[in-house]
């Protein structure tokens, strides 16, 4: 898919957003953050040019042909709102929703992109993705995600009934690194896996903007002199954004 703005119209923004992983650590403080992040798309879409969720939305996702997962449907119908009123919503798979096949594109015209693009925006160049299994490091995780990708191994977890195969899905959900709340992410410096990528992709072309998700942490960091990675954060404990208004991206935070 071809995503692309020329010049964005006087006051409006392009959104981006990652890691809200509904579903943990609990289903009662899952659906006090799927209201909150309704909040925010219902501010925000009065100036949205586009929002972008960059992955990891869900903390599983799988959709068998008749069923998807139970819940996540008021972030679902303020969604289908805002497509429904002309401004474009795209969404990248993370390691948690890469199952992900046509129920957004078809009942949500969402547009589900499974790699990293490079785009211009109002002039500026974006290189954007979800982040994971890129750059050096992580090998067991790539191993994983082959695994996860492979079509035969898609279809013989389709074969398992709903209630076991989400049931189990859910359950490993729960030990994931975003379910404990109280652990930190720690900040790597130089040997941050997605800022040796970016540097990489950089010198091979130019982007003004490197954007990703999956580190769980708000990041905004040179790449050269006039380039810049920032990273998303999550919504578990930042509940942070980037935002484009033609000139400059910044990251915020919503009701911080």
């Amino acid at each position: 898919m071809t995503f692309r703005i020329d010049q964005l119209a006087p006051g409006k923004k392009v959104y981006f957003a990652s890691d809200f992983h509904l579903g943990v650590p609990d289903a009662a403080t899952s659906k006090a953050r799927e209201l909150k992040i309704v909040r925010w798309l219902d501010e925000v879409k009065h100036d949205a040019a586009a929002i972008l969720l960059l992955g990891d939305i869900f903390d599983f996702w799988f959709e068998y042909r008749h069923t998807i997962p139970k819940g996540f449907i008021r972030l679902q119908g303020k969604l289908a709102e805002i497509t429904d009123s002309g401004i474009p919503v795209l969404f990248f798979t993370g390691n948690h929703d890469m199952w992900m096949f046509d129920y957004f594109p078809t009942e949500l015209n969402i547009p589900v992109l499974r790699e990293p693009i490079s785009t211009t925006i109002n002039g500026h160049t974006f290189y954007i993705g979800h982040g994971d299994g890129l750059g050096p490091g992580d090998h067991t995780y790539k191993i994983i995600k082959k695994v996860f990708a492979n079509k035969a191994c898609q279809w013989a977890f389709a074969r398992i009934h709903p209630n076991l195969g989400i049931g189990i899905a859910n359950m490993w959900s729960r030990k994931s690194r975003i379910s404990n709340v109280k652990k930190d992410e720690s900040f790597l410096g130089e040997d941050e896996w997605l800022l040796q990528y970016c540097r990489e992709v950089e010198a091979d072309k130019h982007h003004d903007y490197y954007i990703f998700g999956h580190r769980h942490l708000p990041l905004d960091l040179p790449i050269g002199e006039k380039s810049r990675y920032v990273n998303l954060g999550e919504w578990v404990n930042f509940c942070s954004y980037g935002v484009y208004d033609g000139a400059n991206l910044t990251l915020e935070h919503f009701e911080a």
